[in-house]
């Protein structure tokens, strides 16, 4: 087991860096895009719950208009759209853009490429002890909850009350999915994962 954490940590080290590199062109044109559409920083940090329930701050590209965190974790319209998203905000959402720039936490070791995706703290109240042991890894930027539920903002969007939706229907099946991946997780399964995360 340990060998695997220490083949995890060097292929993640590496990867991300390389990622970075790579697309950094991309990051250029997204922040300029950001910048350009909107008033406010081009990166947006938030405190999520990481390993051994310890807090740190995940970055995204900025999606919303600034303060938006101020009115609500979530929001969803009746189109199925959060008013507080930007325009260019909506085009990174939808392909997942605005998550790249956690290549930087998972550099810092805050984050593993592939692992449960990081929650923020008022929800992480709210897990049960069994739940609490996705804690005892290191958050992911994708994970097969993530892809099993690509969809989890039309399903909020059909609720009369996304949060309560999202609390007593979605969040319980992803932390089932995580604690699941948890289990059984090779490094084989996390390429896999990588794999479908990018070709969608």
């Amino acid at each position: 087991m340990r060998l695997l954490f220490e083949m995890k940590r060097l292929f993640d080290f590496f990867a991300s860096l390389f990622g970075l590199i790579i697309l950094s062109p991309l990051f250029i044109i997204i922040s300029l895009l950001i910048g350009f559409g909107s008033k406010g920083g081009i990166l947006y940090r938030q405190i999520r719950v990481g390993k051994d329930n310890k807090d740190f701050k995940v970055y995204k590209f900025r999606s919303m208009v600034v303060d938006s965190d101020r009115k609500g974790l979530l929001s969803i319209g009746k189109d199925g759209r959060d008013p507080r998203v930007t325009k260019i905000g909506y085009v990174i959402r939808k392909y997942k853009l605005d998550e790249l720039p956690q290549l930087i936490n998972v550099i810092k070791g805050e984050m593993s490429l592939v692992g449960p995706r990081p929650e923020v703290r008022k929800y992480v109240d709210l897990y049960t002890e069994e739940e609490k042991q996705v804690l005892k890894v290191k958050p992911g930027i994708t994970d097969i909850a993530s892809i099993t539920f690509r969809n989890e903002n039309d399903l909020l969007a059909q609720s009369a009350d996304p949060q309560e939706y999202y609390i007593k229907e979605i969040m319980p099946q992803k932390l089932a999915l995580s604690l699941s991946y948890i289990q059984k997780r090779t490094f084989l399964s996390d390429l896999k994962l990588i794999f479908k995360t990018i070709i969608g």
